[in-house]
């Protein structure tokens, strides 16, 4: 069963109600700062995430033809319209904060569900729980989530409940995806694919810092190639 997940869709709802809820009641400068700390400590993340990496090449490789497909297949246009459509329907009932754009909305909203759905503790959680029941990460996980959703809410309105749904059918994937890659998920291959996600995770901090507007959805097929392109790398150059 799938406890973690459930956990983590849930708590990113209710974080996200509240700070829909709340956010007459919080102060201007703290909706404005709180944002920019969520960005630093997304870099931050994935500096130290990043350094894990151990073939360079294989991370760069995979980022780069990740990429292309994302491109070519318009992964992050295809979000942007979901987002879009999300915005439309939930504004008929509550709509979002004054001063908010659809298209600061639709920026913001899809860097989140990158941030939501694609960390490495939700990634590696979801995994740890499909190979031996242990949720205790996705649990830590859902805390943190539940703040977050919060804050995000304040400034992008009751939106943000809709991420809990993308982050669940990630999480769900990988959940059962998680016996057939264990053979494939050593050491190396995972720093590997830590560092991209920690490429991944530096992005959406500069972009929710409106530093570089990375299209990061389009990054998302890198996460899929890393790992059978360590395992090719490794045959084709051995150490």
């Amino acid at each position: 069963m799938m406890i973690g997940p459930m956990i983590n869709s849930c708590a990113i709802i209710v974080g996200g109600l509240l700070g829909a809820s709340l956010c007459k009641f919080i102060p201007k400068r703290l909706q404005h700062g709180l944002p920019a700390t969520f960005a630093l400590a997304s870099v931050a993340i994935g500096t130290s995430m990043i350094i894990k990496g151990h073939n360079m090449p294989v991370v760069v490789m995979s980022l780069i033809l990740g990429t292309a497909i994302g491109e070519l297949f318009y992964f992050e246009a295809g979000v942007t319209k979901v987002a879009a459509i999300i915005q439309q329907k939930i504004n008929r009932f509550l709509p979002m904060p004054r001063g908010l754009g659809k298209t600061e909305f639709s920026q913001q909203f899809t860097a989140l569900i990158v941030l939501f759905g694609a960390s490495g503790l939700g990634v590696i959680g979801a995994i740890t729980e499909g190979l031996n029941g242990d949720y205790k990460l996705l649990l830590v996980k859902s805390m943190m989530d539940l703040v977050t959703a919060m804050i995000f809410a304040i400034a992008l309105g009751p939106g943000v409940v809709m991420i809990a749904i993308v982050q669940f059918g990630v999480q769900a994937s990988l959940f059962l995806l998680a016996k057939p890659i264990q053979p494939y998920m050593d050491a190396i291959a995972y720093a590997d694919f830590s560092a991209v996600g920690g490429i991944i995770m530096l992005a959406i901090g500069l972009r929710i810092a409106k530093i570089m507007n990375f299209s990061v959805v389009n990054f998302l097929p890198a996460l899929l190639l890393v790992l059978p392109f360590s395992h090719l790398w490794r045959h084709v150059f051995p150490s």
